[in-house]
């Protein structure tokens, strides 16, 4: 069955042209996204999700395309439309169509993409079994990190130069030696006096939708937790790392740079916010 987008209003095959050729999403990357998970059909964090993408919006000035029970509506006959119960839904808002100029007029109608996949069950299950495995590079994104914005190209080349390396994923590094986050994940540890600890959300890293849940999943949990950023040596001598995003939740991290972390093997605290994130999408949906 031929994968089915909403574009702009239309329901249609994925691999149908539906893009003006001078939207500013493909010309100028002018525009915001969101990725949720899906699971039983339902989208997980959903409310959180479109929280998140109409700060993106407001960030930059970009108007709604639509309301939110009618983004919602659209969502599920994505979803439907493609017989998705497990997986994932990708949301697309670009400022909208104009002749290529930096500047922009008033009154630019958006445009909205969604599309949706099937996810494979065995890779969640093969990461949390053997974890994977991570490169750091230098960040070198825009200021505003903090806007899930559809200008990746940075990120784009970290996570390129992770497959190049052979490992998974790519840990991003400031001028100070200290670790903003993965080239699509946030970045975790479980330092050497056993704190958890994530850099806060401030301007240099994406608030990921997983990330929140699980800081408010931790008063119950009976871990010690800072949000304050670590280096790359205080990672390398953790007793646990691990990366979060809504593709698969939290992926161990065992090996950094070639050097294994801990016994280089996913570690109890992972399993421990695995178990409780788990619990707690069944819940939301």
């Amino acid at each position: 069955m031929s994968r089915i987008a909403y574009v702009d209003g239309v329901y249609q095959p994925i691999d149908m042209p539906g893009i003006h050729v001078e939207d500013r999403g493909y010309q100028f990357a002018d525009g915001v996204y969101e990725v949720c998970a899906v699971h039983n059909a339902r989208p997980v964090d959903e409310e959180a999700h479109l929280d998140r993408l109409e700060r993106s919006l407001a960030e930059l000035g970009i108007a709604a395309p639509m309301s939110r029970a009618a983004m919602k509506i659209v969502v599920r006959e994505t979803l439907a439309r493609n017989r998705i119960r497990n997986g994932i839904v990708y949301m697309q808002v670009t400022r909208g169509v104009a002749s290529r100029e930096h500047n922009y007029p008033a009154g630019l109608k958006p445009v909205l993409v969604v599309t949706a996949r099937h996810t494979d069950p065995g890779r969640r299950a093969s990461v949390l079994r053997n974890g994977i495995s991570v490169v750091t590079v230098p960040d070198q994104r825009w200021a505003r990190c903090d806007i899930k914005s559809i200008s990746l190209l940075p990120n784009v080349l970290a996570r390129q130069a992770a497959k190049d390396r052979g490992v998974q994923e790519a840990w991003q590094v400031d001028a100070d030696g200290m670790v903003t986050e993965g080239a699509a994940t946030n970045a975790w540890i479980v330092d050497s006096a056993g704190v958890l600890r994530t850099r806060p959300a401030d301007a240099g890293i994406l608030n990921g939708i997983v990330r929140q849940t699980i800081i408010g999943m931790l008063d119950e949990s009976g871990l010690t937790f800072e949000e304050r950023a670590f280096s790359v040596e205080e990672a390398l001598s953790a007793r646990e790392c691990f990366s979060t995003a809504s593709t698969l939740a939290v992926f161990p991290v065992v090996n950094i740079d070639g050097q294994n972390i801990g016994d280089g093997k996913p570690g109890a605290v992972a399993r421990q916010i695995v178990n409780r994130y788990d619990q707690h999408s069944l819940i939301e949906i």
